[in-house]
């Protein structure tokens, strides 16, 4: 899932730093519209990026759905901006699903369950990834966070600079928040 992160952020970025915009949070409010509108770049990656998985076809597909509702029901506000210059900072507000969340209740149901995923006496993966799949599309528990998105300014405009780590896995709602 990390790949995921990476390739839909960067094709998001491009989109985001194609308009000439006054402030920094315009930047950052297109580049999470992104997100949220399902761009064709979007949806084109998620599909890369499920064809590339280890997946059967419908768990491919489940996989797309997941990913397709996280971003188009993400909330955010801008709650705060902070310029230096040429470099910016925007604080967002961020309400995602819960993915993290999904991924260890089916892990813990796993756990006490491990006979609901058998197939001919061996553990079949499928049936679990499915599963665990299935708890990710359909959780309707949400966790906000704060995220702060650097920028910087190129020939008058706003460039969002790439986020990394913890940020991304905040806005995909996998940060495993179980060690703060």
């Amino acid at each position: 899932m990390k790949k995921l992160m990476v390739l839909i952020s960067c094709i998001i970025l491009c989109g985001a730093c194609s308009c000439v915009v006054k402030d920094a949070s315009e930047t950052v409010q297109k580049y999470l519209n992104n997100y949220k509108s399902l761009t064709g770049e979007v949806i084109s990656e998620i599909d890369s990026l499920a064809d590339s998985e280890s997946l059967s076809t419908e768990n491919k597909e489940l996989y797309k759905d997941v990913l397709r509702r996280q971003y188009k029901d993400l909330l955010y506000t801008i709650e705060n901006e902070d310029y230096n210059g040429d470099e910016a900072q925007v604080t967002v507000k961020v309400t995602v699903y819960d993915l993290y969340k999904a991924q260890v209740d089916a892990n813990k149901y796993l756990q006490s369950h491990r006979e609901e995923f058998m197939s001919d006496g061996e553990y079949d993966e499928e049936k679990y990834l499915k599963y665990k799949l299935e708890q990710m599309k359909n959780t309707n528990e949400a966790i906000s966070y704060n995220i702060v998105l650097d920028l910087k300014k190129e020939d008058g405009k706003w460039i969002l600079i790439q986020p990394e780590g913890e940020v991304l896995e905040k806005l995909h709602g996998v940060y495993n928040y179980a060690n703060d």
